[in-house]
């Protein structure tokens, strides 16, 4: 399978105070197209970090990050952003919906950055929330939904654009068990189903068994890995 994701013995290196702490040291990842990659490990162990580093959020003190065969550890701030904005589609803990805007406004977010009509941002909408079973919400802003509900909002936002990759911290952290295991189905049919590569970083060693791949990090260095076969 071709490579969508490279990470060339990736350093990182934070300040605190006066004090250098190296979160990554040296890593080395691969990672598929349609791939569905799970990234566990304890506390800073440096598993967000390596998420941050995918999405460009954030860059390397030293090494590469190749992402759809582009250097993005080269990119300028704004030349990053902009990046992402085409690229990555996030999806959080907390859902991160604006609370004054509906459900669809919310999902139409990220488009508002893009030339497409009026007409073509509605219909990419109606798709998005179609595939998350909340077309019938539509109208309803976040306070109105469940936990679950909102989550799933926020899964429309992230895919809505059709970006590269999508990324997901703790996707599941916020939900009881029930709505955890309704997003990871959700997530785990976007993979096959669509074709999107995700790299999810979570503590639920649930969540992780639907990825394809799970990576464990531990103290800024790759460690284990499970490789689940799929049908």
């Amino acid at each position: 399978m071709t490579s969508l994701v490279t990470l060339r013995n990736v350093t990182k290196t934070y300040l605190r105070g006066k004090q250098k702490v190296e979160v990554l040291h040296g890593v080395d990842l691969e990672i598929a197209a349609g791939e569905f990659l799970a990234l566990m490990g304890p506390s800073g162990s440096g598993k967000t970090t390596t998420l941050n580093l995918i999405a460009g959020l954030d860059q390397p003190t030293a090494g590469e990050v190749i992402v759809a065969d582009k250097r993005i550890d080269k990119l300028s701030r704004g030349a990053l952003a902009d990046w992402r904005a085409r690229h990555i589609g996030f999806i959080f803990q907390f859902y991160n919906l604006l609370p004054v805007l509906t459900a669809e406004a919310n999902v139409e977010v990220p488009l508002l950055l893009t030339n497409l009509s009026r007409k073509e941002r509605r219909q990419r909408v109606t798709t998005a929330l179609e595939l998350v079973g909340l077309v019938d919400r539509r109208k309803h802003k976040p306070g109105e939904l469940s936990g679950g509900q909102q989550q799933r909002v926020a899964i429309a936002r992230a895919f809505v654009s059709d970006p590269t990759l999508l990324v997901c911290d703790e996707p599941t952290g916020d939900l009881d068990r029930q709505n955890a295991e309704e997003i990871m189905n959700l997530l785990r049919a976007l993979n096959r189903s669509q074709g999107k590569t995700i790299v999810m970083v979570t503590h639920d060693p649930k969540a992780a068994e639907y990825a394809s791949r799970e990576l464990h990090l531990d103290k800024g260095k790759l460690a284990k890995e499970e490789v689940r076969h799929v049908a």
